[in-house]
């Protein structure tokens, strides 16, 4: 019993000094905002937070929504075929990621998330758009789609959260992790460069299309000054959100999947196959963020259906 009690003890040493040893900083917003905003970035102080956004192009309005531990920079290869295309492209960074960061009540239900979209768009002068959302932010599109039909002129879900299987879960072992409290806990102050590294990796089907930036963009917006509990606090969220009935949305849709993605199975896309507008487009070889992995093919499959 003895020597258990001090294989025990070792243990606990050995990982109290691993925490210490993996122990980081949060980096500086303004340091971010050197490295990450160009001329056409705008801030918005809005609901005690500094929205950043973007509105790129001229023509008809399509708001661009990411998904979880994302950034408005995963649609960088959408923009230009949009703005190329005449339309006016609004990307925002929303509350608990990238630049804007965390919402002071810490709310980060979907329902927060469509009010919060709702109110900055009126506020920026944008009342009807297209909408197209990855991940979380599909299903705040879709979510925004039924409280606000009038609103939304086509609407693009692509890999959209919203359905969950016990089966086929979250396929990403940081979305497990942070459910744990004390883990979350440890969350917030850890180097998340290994979590990045993996947890982008598990975005990816086809890793060799992985770029240093990409992973750099990825750990530096984790970084952020709050942006390690923000996420915590999102995900721990998730199983306490509604289900709510597709079937209510009259909008055009398109709907994109990609066909090995490990975070949202493909096949939860029956879900929103029973939106009566809609059409679904499988992509082979892709994992859960088309808009990244194959930039080119899906975005030209959204202006067709735009131009619809």
């Amino acid at each position: 019993m003895k020597k258990l009690f001090k294989i025990l003890a070792v243990i606990a040493v050995l990982l109290l000094i691993a925490f210490f040893a993996l122990q980081k900083k949060s980096f500086p917003i303004e340091d971010l905002k050197k490295k990450y905003t160009n001329a056409s970035s705008k801030f918005l102080e809005f609901d005690g937070m500094q929205v950043h956004y973007k509105v790129e192009g001229e023509g008809k309005p399509i708001v661009l929504i990411h998904g979880t531990g994302a950034s408005l920079q995963t649609w960088d290869g959408w923009t230009d075929s949009l703005v190329k295309n005449n339309y006016k492209v609004i990307r925002i960074d929303m509350p608990a990621f990238g630049l804007t960061g965390p919402n002071k009540t810490n709310d980060y239900s979907s329902k927060m998330y469509v009010d919060f979209f709702d109110r900055f768009l009126h506020q920026i002068g944008i009342d009807t758009f297209a909408m197209a959302g990855n991940s979380l932010g599909g299903e705040i599109a879709w979510k925004y789609a039924l409280a606000h039909p009038e609103k939304v002129t086509k609407l693009i879900l692509v890999d959209p959260a919203g359905f969950y299987s016990k089966e086929k879960g979250n396929g990403a072992i940081i979305f497990k992790l942070v459910k744990i409290k004390w883990f979350a806990s440890l969350m917030s102050k850890i180097d998340t460069k290994i979590i990045v590294n993996q947890t982008v990796k598990d975005v990816y089907f086809d890793d060799t299309k992985i770029t240093n930036k990409q992973i750099e963009l990825y750990y530096d917006m984790s970084m952020r000054e709050g942006n390690r509990e923000s996420f915590s606090r999102r995900v721990q969220q998730v199983d306490e959100e509604p289900i709510l009935d597709v079937a209510g949305i009259k909008t055009p849709t398109l709907i994109q999947w990609g066909k090995q993605d490990i975070l949202i199975d493909i096949s939860l896309a029956e879900n929103f196959t029973k939106i009566q507008n809609s059409r679904l487009i499988v992509y082979d070889s892709c994992g859960h963020s088309p808009q990244e992995e194959i930039p080119e093919k899906s975005v030209k499959d959204v202006i067709s259906f735009l131009k619809q």
